[in-house]
């Protein structure tokens, strides 16, 4: 017979005479069992068997060690530590009652191995997964089961108990009633929990929870020193957790005035105990992953989102699941801030980076969210900054600087530290003082030497990569030559080799700034300033200002001496500078001349430009400085051209602003005649047109042709982009001015005559061009205005040849109209007014012209049957809708129904037609007499594709045509005409 040493049988001789006396007692046992194993201890078995554990290594005083053995479907939990006794029998079977006391309580928190275990009723976690849990130890056993239970409720004979359990189909509260039993803990243990599993779910459940367990068992519970887990494919050792984490631990004891106002709303147990205590852990390597909850001091279900682990004394809700509300937690929230800083202090003192620890973002919780704000309260006047030497609250962080910007500025600006990007929020959080770098910026100056501006320029080395931070050091003081300081380096030109310090002094006076020797330094070019190349030099605004008014200096030669030696040395650095032009030099005559008037002698310039509007350049001047240079800035030994970019044509830019008639231009050539938001990539324009005289044309013409850059400029059009982002192509500058102003002996424009090269049938309706005009490239003759073909013709010429081919005195065949109708209706231009006349076929062949209310354009073959509706204009597809337009003339089918009277018979069309033209129907319909809209014809297909004929040679051509096959109607009619050759074309068709 097993010894009795705990009691158990007056344990359930007590609690069974409590059922049998009262029922209720049962059920409330029960639900409250219930609600323990199925709500809050659900899946907490690992935790609450290691809890235990810990409690009871620490009332032994030793380090604790726990085994959890998993094998053949039993659980085998061993810990070292005080057995079991009397007292926690008692515990252990009876609900919401802790053998833990206070002095026990207590004991444990001065070894600073706080017990946790404060419930009593943690062990009801193993009924999730088991009926019959076994407590061994070293000092006896006991055991509880469900069928035991359940058998000692029936031998009761109680009516009442035996309904109250048939009402819960057969649950009773298993761990009310204690059993005796034999057995002895694994060697080296004082106490093993073995648990048969109730069936595969319990046995998934503790694979799981055995899985997840990690080292926020140790962190939670100090009292343990080891946690060994082995199943049948694993074991695994849990122990020194202080090698992977850090760890800072608080802990104290309420007053008693403190106990009276925290503990006031709490169980009677919880207000016996004064302690609290507070662990924190960081894990030493940065990618580990961590449980998303707070321990107070086992996992609940708080959300956290901070980057370590929160162990605290936490109170909890009646669900064991959730930290509760009240004067308690919000002090222990404050006792965890404190020793959440305390740890990032030590941390920053020991060299780590903190920020990434500081709160920031969203909170994930009511509780995380007070944790946060209690943590960002305390932190600003905590020494986390600069390895622990500095509060938050009294750093500073300029925008945008780096370390070793900083490091310029540190001894001017007290509490300086760098803030990377990525530490934006967390600076922010802690109430970091930030300064605008162009805040910084505005205040430097001052005496420091060229020396120490270089130093902080060299600085900023990194920062300029950035378009902001350029932006922001738009003031940076910069020291110069003469001694100024002045802000903002675009602009100013950094010295160099290439330019002689007297080329410097002859623009001077024009305001030339260039940075001291001793400053420069690389960054100033990122910053705006330029190498005083010649290139940067001749685009300065000074030297801009100097050529300008060179004709009003003192001494113009010496600005033209220096203009010409920076442009000499590379001709090609004055490309695009176009108001280099306005320089002046000397003409043959001495005399002051701008560049872009002046000459070279016997060049292709001087023999057709204007000779009152152009001088010869002195011949001293072209023989010190070269042709290149001359030419470079202006002197002309041909036309010249003048350039621009992203040109807006409402807002032209000055570099075209002397062309002769450009805003006529910029109107003529823009979308739907307006400039607004008309815009050209590219603009290159011939220069001086108008100082070409009239008979020199044909020279100046046959030179724009033969010059690569000018005949470009001359023949390419000009691409123009409308505010729709719909690009047009249009005449270029040149092209438009020559078709407007040159006129020949006659008086009339050189633009719209026929060119040498012109159709016949279109050269008859055009004026003749000069002669001379047959040696011009054919792309120039077409650029100023010569018509080769129909497309040639602008809006006036198309007018001009429909009044000339509207003259009845004029004889025009019937093959040069119908090719000529053909081209006029693929036009885009129309004239300002259709024309009144009209010329038509006549019906005899030829052509005749008539008024525009009696001519019809027919775009069909069956319609030209229709003689009644009119003179033909003849056209197909969209040259016969492009035809209708520009006469202002009906198309046939506008005018005419097309209704066939009376429905003809219908009849099968031969296999053969079918065979070598699939497309065609398989019937049509034949007619005695076929007449449409009261007119006979011979053939005609219907609105529905039919087609319709009185003979042989209608009925090929309505075939033809129902079936979109035109170009088969020869081959149709030789099937229906000749039928015995049928062989001889399903031969030849072979070969289509």
């Amino acid at each position: 017979m097993t010894d009795d040493v705990f009691g158990t049988a007056g344990t359930c001789e007590r609690v069974l005479a409590g059922w049998a006396a009262a029922p209720v007692r049962f059920r409330e046992d029960a639900n409250a069992e219930e609600e323990l194993a199925l709500g809050g201890y659900v899946d907490r078995l690992v935790i609450e068997l290691a809890q235990n554990a810990a409690d009871a290594a620490t009332r032994a005083g030793t380090p604790g060690r726990v085994l959890y053995e998993f094998r053949e479907n039993t659980l085998v939990v061993a810990n070292t530590g005080t057995p079991l006794d009397a007292e926690g029998v008692e515990s252990l079977a009876t609900l919401r009652a802790s053998a833990k006391r206070p002095a026990q309580s207590a004991a444990a928190g001065e070894s600073g191995g706080a017990a946790v275990g404060r419930f009593g009723v943690g062990f009801s976690a193993v009924l999730a997964v088991t009926d019959e849990p076994v407590v061994l130890s070293r000092t006896g056993g006991v055991r509880f089961s469900k069928a035991d239970t359940a058998a000692a409720i029936a031998d009761l004979n109680s009516a009442a108990l035996d309904t109250e359990l048939r009402r819960r189909d057969g649950q009773v509260p298993v761990l009310r009633l204690p059993f005796a039993t034999e057995g002895e803990p694994p060697a080296g243990y004082d106490t093993a929990v073995i648990l048969p599993l109730r069936d595969e779910a319990a046995a998934d459940l503790v694979r799981r929870l055995l899985t997840e367990a990690d080292d926020a068992l140790l962190l939670a519970l100090p009292g343990l020193e080891r946690i060994e887990i082995e199943t049948g494919d694993t074991h695994r050792i849990l122990e020194n957790a202080a090698d992977r984490w850090h760890i800072h631990r608080a802990a104290g004891t309420f007053t008693t005035a403190e106990r009276e106002h925290l503990l006031a709303d709490r169980p009677t147990e919880e207000r016996t105990r004064p302690t609290w205590s507070v662990v924190w852990a960081l894990p030493r390597n940065p990618h580990a992953e961590l449980s998303p909850v707070v321990h107070a001091p086992t996992p609940t279900d708080e959300p956290f989102s901070l980057p370590a682990l929160l162990l605290a004394t936490f109170p909890l809700d009646s669900t064991r699941r959730h930290v509760a509300k009240g004067p308690l937690t919000d002090r222990l929230v404050q006792e965890a801030a404190a020793a959440y800083a305390e740890m990032l202090a030590e941390r920053a003192a020991a060299g780590d980076d903190v920020l990434r620890l500081v709160p920031t973002g969203l909170a994930a919780g009511p509780l995380d969210r007070m944790l946060r704000d209690a943590i960002l309260a305390v932190l600003p006047t905590t020494p986390i900054l600069q390895g622990g030497q500095l509060r938050p609250v009294e750093a500073v962080v300029v925008e945008g600087a780096d370390e070793a910007f900083n490091a310029v500025l540190a001894p001017l600006l007290p509490g300086l530290i760098h803030a990377r990007r990525e530490d934006r929020l967390a600076l922010d959080a802690l109430q970091v003082r930030r300064l605008e770098l162009a805040e910084v910026v505005d205040q430097l100056g001052g005496q420091e030497s060229p020396d120490w501006w270089r130093a902080l320029y060299g600085s900023l080395a990194t920062m300029v990569t950035d378009p902001l931070i350029r932006e922001s050091l738009g003031t940076l003081p910069v020291p110069l030559a003469d001694g100024r300081l002045v802000r903002g380096a675009r602009g100013l030109l950094l010295p160099g080799p290439e330019i002689p310090l007297d080329t410097l002094a002859a623009f001077g006076a024009y305001g030339v700034r260039v940075v001291h020797p001793e400053a420069v330094d690389p960054v100033l070019e990122r910053l705006g300033a330029i190498p005083a190349t010649p290139r940067s030099l001749l685009e300065d605004g000074a030297v801009r200002a100097a050529v300008k008014h060179s004709a009003d200096a003192d001494d113009p030669d010496a600005i033209a001496h220096a203009v010409l030696s920076l442009v000499a040395a590379d001709p090609t650095q004055a490309d695009g500078l176009w108001w280099l032009s306005d320089l002046v030099l000397r003409d043959a005559d001495g005399e002051l001349v701008p560049a872009n008037a002046l000459v070279v002698e016997g060049s292709g310039a001087q023999a057709v430009l204007d000779a009152d509007e152009v001088a010869p350049i002195a011949g001293d001047v072209l023989d010190r400085y070269g042709l290149p240079a001359l030419e470079a800035v202006g002197v002309l030994t041909s036309l010249g051209l003048v350039s621009a970019s992203d040109v807006a044509l409402d807002r032209l830019p000055e570099a075209l602003q002397d062309l002769d008639g450009i805003e006529d231009w910029a109107y003529d050539v823009a979308p739907d005649g307006s400039r607004f938001g008309a815009t050209v990539g590219e603009l290159e324009a011939i220069r001086d047109l108008d100082w070409v005289t009239d008979g020199s044309w044909p020279k100046a013409l046959q030179l724009l042709g033969s010059e690569p850059e000018l005949r470009r400029a001359l023949v390419t059009q000009v691409r123009v982009v409308g505010p729709d982002d719909r690009p047009l192509g249009v005449p270029s500058y040149a092209a438009w001015w020559i078709r407007e102003h040159v006129l020949l002996d006659d008086g009339e424009p050189l633009a719209g005559r026929a060119d040498p090269d012109a159709e016949p049938v279109l050269a008859t309706f055009l004026d003749e061009a000069p002669a001379w005009t047959a040696g011009l490239d054919p792309e120039v003759r077409t650029a100023v205005g010569l018509v080769r073909d129909v497309g040639d013709l602008d809006a006036d010429g198309i007018e001009l040849v429909l009044d000339r081919l509207a003259d009845p005195e004029r004889d025009v065949d019937e093959a040069s109209i119908l090719r000529l109708w053909n081209r006029l209706g693929t036009l885009k231009l129309f004239p300002g007014a259709a024309p009144a006349q009209v010329r038509v076929l006549d019906a005899d062949g030829g052509t005749r012209v008539t008024g525009a209310d009696g001519a019809v354009v027919v775009d069909g073959p069956m319609w030209v049957q229709r003689e009644d509706l009119g003179g033909f204009v003849i056209g197909s597809g969209a040259a016969a809708d492009g035809l209708s337009d520009l006469f202002d003339v009906p198309l046939a089918q506008e005018v005419a129904e097309g209704k066939i009277n009376g429905d003809g018979t219908a009849a099968d069309v031969p296999a053969l037609v079918r065979e070598l033209v699939p497309e065609v129907p398989a019937t049509w319909w034949e007619h005695e007499e076929l007449t449409v809209d009261g007119v006979e014809v011979s053939w005609w297909v219907d609105a529905e594709g039919a087609p319709h004929a009185a003979t042989f040679d209608g009925l090929a051509k309505a075939l033809a045509w129902s079936a979109g096959r035109w170009d088969r109607r020869h081959v149709i009619r030789a099937v229906l005409n000749e039928p015995d050759r049928s062989v001889e074309l399903l031969v030849d068709a072979v070969y289509d």
